[in-house]
């Protein structure tokens, strides 16, 4: 059988698995997306933004924007400087849609009043260059469309001065098998539970006490090796991956089912197809971020679950990270199929790490033991019996706020990892 047959028949057997258990009803979103926008502020320049959904901009645009794979962000700008700043459109989307393009779009069968309504009334609600001094200017600059978050970058220019500002902006429409609004809360441990390491050493060995694996939901069993540890927040962390193009999961609902039988059935991409559950704490991840690949069977994806740790304030997120590499039927799921991931686990390590260096926020990095040396010659297995092996380390990323070169990204912990076998991380021995 073909191997795209193949793969599509495996999509379609987990849709039909899934489908007697997958939520019925559709998203909710609210019109109100000032209420949510995210503030900002440099000396005296401050921004707001928001991101609308595929509903929220059809009330105010008139028109299906998400229909074309336009989404509109809103940019409100109150400038108390000395000079006149303008937004630069290309840090929000290098593809950006100037606002007659977007327009044009709905013109086909339109009269031409209409046709001049239309693009009076897109020009009308875009953002206008300058923001003079004193004065606070707001409107909407056209990207390409993002579903469940998006990251909004916003360079602004002045003479002899700039400010940057980034956001990661939360996107209503898309059910994700994630709520930001819990993830991040306070609660998920109690006070006296989360400690806060600011010495290395102890930090170091506090990583390394982890277990070595994720479990099936009982805890019997042991999975793929939990080698990533991330460090940050909403405010560092998670734009990075959300600037290099990571996109959460949607929840298995009727509807990401369905997406997933069109996706392998036309041989698409699926950018936010669903996740299977892993545990670590007693529960499955708090949320995964996958980079797809052109089809539905290929992905750089992780998971990842907020510990009762922090690192000089910052919280610290235990993950897994494996390359999905195409479909395969199990008898270890409930689905009967599975994704086979590459069994050089180490390879998926090496490449975010690398994939975050250029994300501008990547302060430290460093590797420290804890999931144990399985060799290519004595592989491990996952809980779908996939193998892998690995030099048996975790790459531990630390996020800022602030901007880092490629030559400023410190690198740190790795103490005693080296000094016995002169290996380099992602070098297994035979």
């Amino acid at each position: 059988m073909h191997r795209m047959v193949r793969h599509a028949l495996a999509a379609v057997a987990i849709a039909a698995a899934l489908a007697g258990c997958a939520s019925q009803s559709p998203p909710t979103t609210s019109h109100d997306y000032k209420s949510r926008a995210v503030t900002r502020s440099d000396g005296g320049l401050g921004v707001s933004t928001a991101v609308l959904s595929a509903a929220e901009s059809e009330v105010v645009y008139g028109v299906p924007l998400a229909n074309k794979s336009i989404q509109p962000v809103w940019v409100e700008v109150k400038n108390r400087e000395d000079r006149a700043y303008y937004l630069l459109s290309p840090g929000l989307d290098p593809n950006f849609f100037p606002a007659s393009e977007a327009a044009e779009a709905f013109f086909p069968g339109a009269t031409q009043d209409e046709r001049t309504a239309l693009d009076r009334h897109f020009r009308r609600l875009a953002f206008r260059n300058p923001v003079a001094p004193g004065a606070t200017t707001s409107g909407f600059v056209l990207t390409n469309l993002d579903e469940g978050f998006k990251f909004v970058n916003l360079d602004l220019v002045a003479d002899g001065r700039s400010r940057h500002f980034s956001v990661l902006a939360i996107v209503p429409g898309l059910r994700t098998d994630y709520h930001i609004s819990e993830v991040f809360r306070q609660g998920i441990y109690p006070p006296e539970e989360i400690v806060n390491y600011t010495d290395d050493a102890r930090f170091q060995a506090a990583l390394e006490a982890l277990p070595c694996c994720v479990t099936n939901e009982e805890g019997s069993r042991n999975g793929d090796p939990l080698n990533l540890v991330i460090v940050g927040g909403l405010d560092d962390a998670f734009p990075a991956f959300a600037r290099r193009g990571w996109r959460g999961t949607e929840e298995k609902w009727s509807g990401a089912i369905m997406k997933m039988v069109h996706s392998a059935l036309a041989g698409e991409r699926y950018p936010y197809a669903p996740v299977s559950d892993l545990y670590l704490f007693g529960r499955a991840q708090d949320l995964a971020l996958q980079k797809a690949r052109d089809n539905v069977h290929q992905r750089n994806h992780l998971r990842l679950w907020l510990s009762p740790m922090q690192y000089h304030g910052k919280k610290v997120w235990i993950g897994q990270i494996s390359r999905d590499i195409g479909s395969r039927l199990t008898v270890h799921t409930a689905t009967l199929t599975t994704h086979k991931i590459d069994p050089d686990v180490d390879e998926a390590r090496s490449a975010l790490t690398q994939d975050m260096a250029y994300s501008v926020t990547l302060a430290k990095f460093g590797f420290v033991k804890g999931v144990g040396a399985a060799p290519k010659s004595a592989p491990r297995e996952n809980l779908t019996t996939d193998p892998y092996y690995t030099d048996g380390l975790r790459c531990v990323l630390v996020f800022d706020h602030l901007h880092t070169s490629l030559a400023q990204i410190e690198f740190f912990l790795s103490k005693g990892i080296y000094e016995n076998d002169g290996q380099s991380p992602g070098q297994v021995k035979p």
